[in-house]
C-alpha cells in the first residue's frame, strides 16, 4: 500500500505542464516532450515485462524508483527543454519497469495465498490509495508553489521519489504463480523446452528471457479473450493521456496556478472515487459499463467546452471552470472504474506463465494510444483552442462505450479462450 501511495505523492505531477510553459515552451513543444515520454515507455514496455517474468520483480521496482528520482532531480537542476526531455526519458523508463511488474507481483502474492478472487477489490483499493496520494500531492503543490515557487516543488518531488525507493525495498518478494523456468510455449513448440545443460548462466538467462517474451506475446495475440482484454485495458488507460492538458485548460480560462492545482485535484478526486467503488462494481455487466462510458464521454466533452465558455464570461470564470472540471471528474471516475475492472478480469483470464509480459503488452498498447493522443494534440494545437482540443481528446470515450459489451472479459472468459482461426 505504501508503495502505491509514494508513487503518486509527488507535487511535480500537478504543475509540470505549467513549469514547461513558464520556461517558454509552446504547446507543440510540450506535446513533443510528452511524446518522448510515451515513446520511451513504448520501446521498453514489453521487454521490461519479460524481464520481470525472469528476474526479481521487487528488484525492478526498486530500480524504477531510482530512475524516477533521478528524472525529477534533472528537472530541478536543469529546467530547459533538454533537461525536461532527459527527465522524461528516465521517467518513461521507470514507468515501463513498473508497468505490469507491480500488478503481477500483487497477483502472484494473492495466488500464493489462494486469494486471487479478491484481486479486483484489492486493485481498486491500491488505485484509490494512489489517487489519494496524487490528490494530496496536487493539493500540496499549491502552497508549495506559493511558498517557494517551482524550486520548492521540485525539491519536494525529489525527496518523495526517494521515499518511494525505500518503500519498493520493503515490498514482499512473492513467488511467481508459475515459474518462469518452466515456461511452456502455447503452441508447444520444441524450442520452448528448458535451456539445455551446457549453456553458460548468461546464455541460459537470455534463452529463458526470450522464451518468456515469446510466450507472453503469443498469448496476447492469439488468445481471443486476452487479445481483446489487452486492447480494452489499453484504450481505457491510454486515453487518459488527456489529463496532461488539464492544467493548460485552466490556464486558458484564466485561472491562477494555485487554483489550477485545485481544479486538477478535482479530476483526481473523480478517479479516486472510481477506484474506491471498484469492489462494488466488480460484478456489473459489460452493457452497464457501456452505458456509463457513453455518459462519461458526453460529460467530458461538455465539461471541456464549458471551461472554454468561461473565457467569454470574465465574471463567471471560476464558477464555470469549476463546473466544467466537475463534469470531467465524473467522466474520469467512470473511465477509471472501468479500467480497474477490465484490468482485473484480464489478470483472471491469463493462464500462461508470462503474466507480467502479457500485462506489459497492454501497457505497450497503452503507450501507443497515449503517443497518438500527444501527436494529435501537438498537431491540432495549431488550429484548435485548448478547450476544443481537450474536448476532441475525450471523444474516444464514446468509441470505448461501443466496444465494451463484447470486449470486456467476464465470468465466461474461459469459454472464449480459443486461438484465432488461421
Amino acid at each position: 500500500m505504501l508503495f502505491a501511495l509514494t508513487a503518486d505523492l509527488i507535487p511535480y505531477y500537478a504543475l509540470y505542464a505549467l513549469l514547461f510553459a513558464d520556461h517558454g515552451l509552446t504547446t507543440a513543444q510540450i506535446s513533443s516532450l510528452l511524446a518522448i515520454w510515451s515513446a520511451t515507455s513504448f520501446l521498453l514496455e514489453v521487454p521490461s515485462g519479460a524481464w520481470a517474468d525472469t528476474v526479481s520483480r521487487r528488484g525492478l521496482l526498486i530500480l524504477s524508483g531510482v530512475l524516477l528520482t533521478a528524472g525529477f532531480a534533472i528537472w530541478t537542476v536543469l529546467p530547459c527543454y533538454a533537461g525536461f526531455a532527459a527527465g522524461f526519458i528516465l521517467w518513461g523508463t521507470a514507468g515501463a519497469l513498473r508497468s505490469g511488474t507491480f500488478e503481477a507481483l500483487i497477483y502472484d502474492d494473492l495466488a500464493a495465498r489462494g486469494s486471487t478472487a479478491g484481486y479486483s477489490r484489492l486493485l481498486g483499493y491500491l488505485r484509490a490509495a494512489a489517487e489519494s496520494a496524487a490528490l494530496t500531492g496536487i493539493l500540496a503543490a499549491a502552497p508549495l508553489y506559493a511558498w517557494g515557487g517551482y524550486a520548492l516543488v521540485g525539491r519536494s518531488s525529489v525527496v518523495l521519489a526517494g521515499v518511494h525507493v525505500l518503500t519498493a525495498i520493503a515490498l514482499p518478494g512473492a513467488p511467481k504463480a508459475v515459474s518462469a523456468s518452466e515456461v511452456e510455449d502455447l503452441a508447444d513448440e520444441p524450442e520452448a523446452v528448458p535451456s539445455p545443460v551446457g549453456l553458460t548462466p548468461t546464455a541460459a538467462g537470455l534463452s529463458r528471457y526470450l522464451r518468456t517474451l515469446r510466450t507472453g506475446l503469443r498469448e496476447s495475440v492469439h488468445v481471443k479473450a486476452i487479445r481483446r482484454g489487452v486492447i480494452l485495458v489499453a484504450l481505457l488507460n491510454g486515453i487518459t493521456a488527456f489529463d496532461e492538458y488539464f492544467p493548460l485548460l485552466t490556464d486558458h480560462a484564466g485561472v491562477a496556478p494555485s487554483i489550477s492545482a485545485v481544479l486538477v485535484g478535482v479530476t483526481v478526486a473523480g478517479a479516486l472515487a472510481g477506484a474506491a467503488l471498484a469492489g462494488r462494481t466488480e460484478n456489473v455487466s459489460a452493457r452497464a459499463f457501456s452505458l456509463a462510458m457513453g455518459i462519461a464521454g458526453v460529460l467530458f466533452i461538455g465539461g471541456a467546452l464549458l471551461c472554454g465558455a468561461a473565457t467569454s464570461h470574465p465574471g463567471l470564470v471560476y464558477p464555470l471552470t469549476a463546473l466544467g472540471f466537475t463534469a470531467i471528474a465524473v467522466a474520469y471516475g467512470i473511465d477509471y472504474n472501468a479500467d480497474i475492472q477490465a484490468a482485473a478480469r484480464l489478470q483472471d483470464a491469463i493462464e500462461g506463465p508470462a503474466r507480467a509480459t502479457v500485462t506489459s503488452v497492454s501497457g505497450l498498447v497503452t503507450e501507443v494510444i497515449a503517443l497518438i493522443v500527444f501527436i494529435f494534440a501537438g498537431v491540432a494545437a495549431a488550429w484548435l483552442p485548448i478547450p476544443a482540443l481537450v474536448a476532441a481528446l475525450g471523444t474516444p470515450l464514446l468509441l470505448i462505450a461501443v466496444l465494451l459489451p463484447s470486449w470486456l472479459p467476464g465470468a465466461a472468459a474461459e469459454s472464449l479462450r480459443q486461438p484465432m482461426a488461421e
